[in-house]
């Protein structure tokens, strides 16, 4: 090394130096772009000519010095990538394994969906065909139990075959001393398996229930859901404390682990969680037995949210609803109704109540500790079942569900107690709690877990939405690994299957000891309804359905007749009314009027309406006039205005008939009715009105008329005058009475026309009164003045009007009244024949149609019912009806169940007493489905 260095240094010293020249393009150079150890070589610098090597030299002297200097350049950038190459290799690990961890995971899923489904279907076929046995079996037996009752069995029969009808010489199936147990039948199995997901064992553990056991829990589990059906049904007639089949009331202090529990038994996390206080409302939870359906789900059938697959979203909506309640205050009475459909849950009927408080948080009022122990006051009463949750590290004694159940139920009847947080205490503290011996309970203490154990997030790990299998396996693991304590020995309840068990049992006698008396109940209360229904309603059928068909006939019928009735005569009487009020308009404006605009002298006319008889056919003034007042009424825009007075006439009439109607009561029937006719009009305006002005187009150049129309429009005109006339007299004398008699108008009126002829001068123009007369007493007297006039002038035009010189077409200047009379007649008949096939031909067949699709076949079964329930006594009509039914109902399913209950227990002691007359002493009897065991 030391020779190489100093031979590089000699060699070194004998080339010239060009470091700038060598550096400088590599500076510029992008190194990622070439392999690694090799430096880019500049264009510039390859084109260089090589200088001629020393004499004695060689060219291979001067490697070693090229690569050392290489070495050196690149030793940075070396080191760079020499770190990058681990980076690399570390993130295509990770990835890799990222990768492999999630495919492992959609293996994993994949397969145990499979491996579901096939059970599932495995367990549907197996169920039906087992079912169809044990129906082929039974039917057997009972035929072969009458053949033999009818015929009479021999003793060697009976000696050699049991009652059931298996062979006792076998050895295996003997079932008797010595004698292994007989295997469980098919019908058996097909019960196991019926309800073995029910109360919560998996396929993976094997169901240590006997046959007769778990057809008895089979059995049990079809009459609490009939049950239960019973309760929702009763629910719905009333909130009657009669009508009502008990429930399982969930009461404890908040974080005792209420909502722990609750979920363990569904199986899903979903009721409300959070730091304060979040359950306020009362939560009837309904749960309900799926044996042969795959999808769980939830509904709230006050809210009409359908099915709710995605129980994070049950949870949000219980969130919401829990605090929509206002804070001011904290607790409310008013229920949330709940149910889920599942085949990994029992049937069972719960209710969540808000937890009991010691100490009141900020924020909260000082009552919401009264208000929480009166809710549960509420619901803990007879015949309701107490579910009390108590912790185990907490002293019983300090137990306010405990406490509230002592009150309310102080022999322990019908409250079970639930410990939870067992794995918390001592073994031996928490078998001591659950024995029973310092607050005593009939139905006893069940002691659980209930606590989700944590998973760890390894690569194969894998969740399960349904945490049951965990919890149990959690409390398994807990309460075996204390045999001594909580051992079959022990005979002590643990678990939340065990739970499970004794709820479905609890509630099942429980319902049925009140269903007696909630049959008695419901039978008094159809008689009262029934007698009521003829009473009130003369026993006269009705559904909103029909409410709503007989409704919309009789409004058709009236819109018929109105159709008929509303026809182009109509249409012309009511344009040419307002043809003749624009006419008014037009002959006040450039005739008739004479404003009193202020009380100083009035100014001479230098064309006086009285000339208008001698000049008026030679003057060109009055030749203008009328020309002007001819085009105003020919270009006033007839059609937009003749269309919109029969559109607002049409939509009047659908007004009063909604108004005669029963729809009158119907706020959604009235929208629905006046929006069909609107859209209908406003659909057909834009046609109509331009259909109608380019008709009327020829009238607003030349317009001719004959003797007749002139003669009809000379009576026509002197009517409406009249009527004129008539309104201003009225409205004279209306002036008369506000100012307190004639007497008093006539001084006010003759001061007005003496300040008018100059007689006497007024200043300021009255504004502050004059002559005695206030202000207003003034201004009255120039309406009173201005109505004379023109009632003067109505006078005079009537007269003329009526005059020899008005009898003929040649004096329409002269008469200008008559001839704008005659054009207004023109429009008004040529506008009527299109309003008719336009409008009112097309109204009066798209609006019944239209009325059906609104309100007939539009409208879902909820809106119909929405729609016949505005009308309060239809409402109590229907209730009635509904009431009924539903009571006759119920008391047709609380029959069923009865007749099942007493055949129950007629088999139960025909076995008894067939064993006992064997003098076997086996106890094979069948207990009742509702005995606690």
């Amino acid at each position: 090394m030391m020779n190489t260095a100093r031979i590089s240094s000699r060699i070194a010293r004998r080339l010239p130096v060009r470091q700038p020249f060598a550096y400088r393009p590599l500076q510029q150079h992008n190194f990622h772009a070439q392999p690694l150890l090799r430096s880019p070589t500049p264009a510039h610098f390859q084109r260089q000519e090589r200088r001629p090597w020393p004499s004695g030299s060689n060219a291979s002297h001067n490697v070693p010095t090229i690569r050392t200097i290489s070495f050196y350049r690149v030793l940075p950038n070396l080191a760079v990538k020499l770190v990058r190459i681990p980076a690399m290799l570390g993130g295509a690990m990770v990835g890799g394994l990222a990768y492999l961890q999630y495919q492992a995971t959609q293996a994993g899923n994949y397969a145990v969906d499979v491996l579901k489904k096939g059970g599932d279907w495995a367990s549907q076929t197996v169920g039906g065909l087992f079912g169809g046995a044990k129906d082929i079996a039974e039917q057997t037996r009972t035929g072969w139990e009458r053949t033999k009752d009818g015929m009479g069995i021999g003793d060697w029969w009976r000696q050699h075959f049991h009652n059931d009808g298996t062979a006792s010489g076998v050895g295996e199936g003997s079932g008797g001393p010595g004698g292994e147990p007989p295997k469980q039948s098919r019908a058996t199995a097909a019960a196991v398996v019926g309800t073995g997901a029910a109360l919560g064992y998996t396929q993976s553990e094997d169901d240590d229930r006997s046959g007769e056991e778990a057809a008895r829990d089979d059995q049990m589990m079809v009459l609490t859901k009939k049950m239960i059906e019973i309760r929702s049904m009763l629910q719905m007639i009333g909130k009657s404390d009669t009508l009502l089949l008990p429930s399982i009331v969930v009461i404890g202090f908040q974080s005792s682990g209420k909502s722990s529990v609750l979920e363990a038994i569904v199986g899903h996390e979903f009721l409300p969680k959070g730091t304060n206080m979040i359950t306020r409302r009362p939560i009837e939870l309904t749960l309900v037995n799926t044996p042969n359906a795959t999808a769980e789900y939830g509904e709230f059938p006050a809210l009409g949210l359908g099915k709710i697959s995605d129980f994070s979203q049950i949870q949000k909506t219980l969130t919401d609803l829990n605090l929509a309640v206002p804070a001011s205050e904290c607790v409310s009475d008013s229920p949330i109704q709940l149910s889920i459909y599942s085949r990994n849950v029992p049937d069972l009927s719960l209710i969540d109540l808000p937890g009991y408080i010691l100490i009141n948080s900020e924020g909260q009022p000082p009552e919401l500790s009264q208000k929480i122990d009166d809710l549960c006051e509420k619901y803990i009463q007879a015949p309701n079942v107490i579910l009390a949750i108590s912790d185990a590290p907490s002293d019983l004694a300090n137990s306010a569900a405990l406490r509230a159940c002592m009150r309310v139920d102080p022999r322990g009847e019908r409250t079970i107690g639930v410990v939870t947080k067992m794995d918390l205490v001592e073994p031996s503290r928490g078998a001591s709690i659950l024995r029973n011996r310092d607050y005593p309970l009939r139905l006893g203490y069940v002691g659980v877990v209930s606590r989700v154990p944590q998973q760890s997030g390894g690569i194969f790990s894998r969740s399960n939405n349904n945490f049951t299998d965990s919890v149990t396996n959690n409390e398994t693991a807990y309460f075996s690994a204390h045999p001594s304590e909580f051992g079959k020995s022990s005979e002590l309840a643990v678990g939340i299957r065990t739970l499970r068990k004794k709820l479905m049992r609890v509630l099942e006698q429980t319902m049925a000891s009140s269903l007696q008396s909630t049959s008695d109940a419901v039978q008094q209360e159809l008689e009262e309804a029934t007698y009521e229904y003829k009473v009130q309603y003369n026993d006269r059928p009705l559904s909103a359905e029909s409410y709503l068909a007989e409704s919309l006939d009789a409004f058709k019928h009236s819109f018929k007749a109105f159709a008929e009735s509303f026809g182009r005569p109509k249409v012309r009487e009511l344009l040419k009314g307002e043809l003749d009020q624009r006419v008014l308009d037009l002959l006040a404006q450039r005739y008739w009027n004479k404003p009193i605009n202020d009380l100083g002298p009035s100014l001479p006319e230098p064309d006086p309406l009285s000339a208008l008889p001698k000049d008026g056919l030679d003057s060109v003034y009055w030749h203008r006039k009328l020309d002007a007042s001819t085009s105003s009424l020919t270009k006033l825009g007839i059609g937009r205005l003749a269309t919109t007075v029969v559109a607002n006439a049409l939509q009047s009439e659908v007004d009063r008939l909604i108004a005669e109607s029963t729809f009158a009561s119907h706020p959604f029937a009235q929208q629905a009715i006046t929006a069909a006719s609107t859209g209908i009009l406003n659909e057909r305006f834009l046609g109509t009105s331009d259909q109608v002005e380019n008709c009327i187009k020829p009238y607003k150049y030349e317009i001719e008329v004959n003797d007749s129309e002139w003669a009809t429009g000379r009576q026509e005109i002197t009517s409406v005058l009249t009527h004129e006339l008539k309104a201003c007299e009225a409205a004279v004398k209306n002036v008369e009475n506000d100012l307190g008699g004639k007497r008093k108008l006539q001084d006010v009126v003759g001061y007005i026309d003496r300040i008018r002829k100059g007689e006497v001068v007024l200043e300021g123009n009255g504004v502050g009164g004059a002559g005695g007369f206030s202000a207003a007493l003034l201004a009255k007297g120039r309406e009173a003045l201005f109505l004379r006039d023109r009632a003067t002038i109505l006078r005079m035009r009537i007269a003329a009007l009526k005059s020899t010189q008005c009898s003929n077409p040649a004096s329409k200047y002269a008469c200008p009244e008559i001839f704008l009379d005659v054009v207004a007649n023109k429009l008004t008949s040529t506008a009527v024949l299109f309003l008719n096939v336009e409008l009112l031909s097309e109204f009066y067949y798209n609006f019944p149609r239209e009325l059906d699709r609104r309100l007939g076949r539009g409208l879902a079964k909820s809106e119909v019912e929405r729609f016949a329930r505005e009308d309060k006594k239809v409402r109590g009509h229907l209730d009635a009806i509904r009431r009924k039914e539903l009571l006759e109902k119920v008391l047709g399913k609380m029959k069923k169940l009865n007749m099942l209950e007493e055949r129950e227990r007629g088999e139960g002691h025909r076995e008894a007493t067939v064993g006992g007359e064997k003098g076997m002493g086996t106890g094979n009897g069948r207990k009742r489905s509702w005995t606690i065991v």
